[in-house]
């Protein structure tokens, strides 16, 4: 049973250190909550609703958008990830065919495609808002972030009362560099690991806020200061779940790699770089969800904690 204790919550509208705030949340607990981010509560709502309703569309219409070469990039049914999770993806929010192709797939109302488009801009905008104040932090302000490709995915958890006390996602850490959350404000479930203590804390819902995860590729990002916080979903209670989530990858055509403002003579590089798909890839082969595989990428072992 996950401990009562809290994440940072961050409010982008205090401007006092916001950065090092960032920074420091990523670097102790790997994950914060934001307020104040600039989305509006209404368009949040609106694509809850878009989420539940294409979910709740028959499979043959969401098996549209399954990726058969690359099955992280589409639809992932239920029996797949775990019993009750399913998930739509839209894989590249950047590109306008993009997303016209995902509607297209669903069948999307005009109201949906709307709500979709202005929903994803708003989180690709926070998205490389994010990277930026993060490599503020980092004392990095003439660098630019580089966000490469920025992942959507609508998320349903088929909860019921047989599944109570089951896991809707097992552990694991994000392969990106972060991940921005909108949870379900009505049905918790969220656990993260606390660092420290290796304690599983309920990230619990605070209204009108989006979780920040950081990922793999962001701890190497970083060079090994930022924590990529291992997390998963309990079912507490047998409702379904629903939840959005912008996943902030890496450019397949480029290599992870440490920023290189982050290295000098007394600051070495902690990670040798790699590429994006096959770290992806090596994950999946050696079910090592939770990011072990990183270690094949050390470039100096003993320097990490």
């Amino acid at each position: 049973m996950a401990v009562t204790k809290s994440v940072p919550v961050i409010d982008m509208q205090d401007s006092s250190n916001l950065p090092q705030k960032m920074v420091n949340a990523c670097e102790e607990w790997g994950c914060f909550r934001l307020k104040n981010h600039g989305i509006p509560l209404s368009l949040m709502s609106e694509m809850k609703d878009v989420a539940r309703s294409l979910l709740d569309l028959p499979n043959e219409i969401k098996m549209r958008n399954f990726n058969h070469q690359e099955p992280s990039k589409g639809y992932t049914p239920t029996n797949m990830a775990s019993k009750v999770f399913e998930s739509l993806s839209l894989y590249d929010v950047e590109s306008a065919a993009a997303v016209n192709h995902f509607c297209t797939q669903l069948d999307a109302s005009p109201h949906q495609r709307e709500i979709i488009v202005k929903y994803t801009s708003a989180l690709h905008d926070l998205a490389k808002l994010l990277g930026s104040k993060l490599m503020e932090g980092l004392g990095l302000n003439g660098e630019k972030f580089k966000e490469g490709i920025c992942q959507f995915k609508m998320n349903k958890y088929n909860y019921g009362p047989e599944t109570v006390g089951s896991k809707g996602a097992v552990m694991h850490s994000d392969v990106g560099f972060f991940t921005i959350l909108h949870d379900d404000e009505n049905v918790s479930g969220l656990e993260a690991v606390d660092k420290s203590t290796g304690e599983l804390i309920s990230v619990d819902h605070v209204p009108g806020t989006l979780v920040i995860n950081v990922g793999d590729a962001g701890k190497v990002w970083s060079n090994g200061r930022f924590h990529n916080v291992k997390h998963q979903v309990q079912c507490y209670e047998g409702t379904v779940r629903i939840t959005n989530v912008l996943f902030v990858l890496p450019a397949e055509d480029e290599k992870v790699q440490v920023l290189p403002g982050l290295v000098d003579s007394d600051h070495l590089a902690l990670y040798a770089p790699f590429d994006f798909v096959h770290y992806r890839n090596l994950r999946t082969s050696m079910n090592s969800p939770t990011g072990e595989a990183l270690e094949f990428f050390r470039s100096h072992p003993k320097l990490l904690n």
